[in-house]
């Protein structure tokens, strides 16, 4: 089971880190990624991190990072310089390491947790 935290509302220029725990304990052996989604659009893939390493969508690149604490217990996305435009809610999912095409891609992924809501104001 994977849980977010850290959403929450955010003047715009502002940041926000999310966090990722997984119950299972760590997250060796997966590849890990953050999706968001707004009412009435698909969901989008922001960041992930794999083996390959970080990848990230360009309307984020430059603003938000994606990383983990030492024992990969917990994957968090940093959000920085945040826009209105990222308001949504915001995923981490999991899809083990290898067994996927492209870890943006929803899809791909295996494992999802409830969301944490982020809004930017402006």
């Amino acid at each position: 089971q994977l849980v977010e935290s850290g959403g929450g509302l955010v003047h715009a220029g502002g940041s926000l880190r999310l966090s990722c725990s997984s119950s299972e304990g760590t997250f060796d052996d997966y590849a890990i990624g953050w999706f968001r989604q707004v009412p009435g659009k698909n969901r989008e893939g922001v960041s992930c991190i794999s083996t390959s390493g970080p990848e990230y969508i360009d309307s984020v690149k430059g603003r938000f990072i994606i990383g983990s604490d030492d024992d990969w217990k917990t994957v968090y996305l940093q959000m920085n310089n945040v826009k209105p435009e990222d308001t949504a809610v915001y995923y981490c999912a999991t899809v083990v390491e290898g067994d996927y095409n492209d870890c943006l891609w929803a899809d791909d992924m295996d494992s999802w947790g409830k969301g944490t809501q982020v809004t930017v104001s402006l």
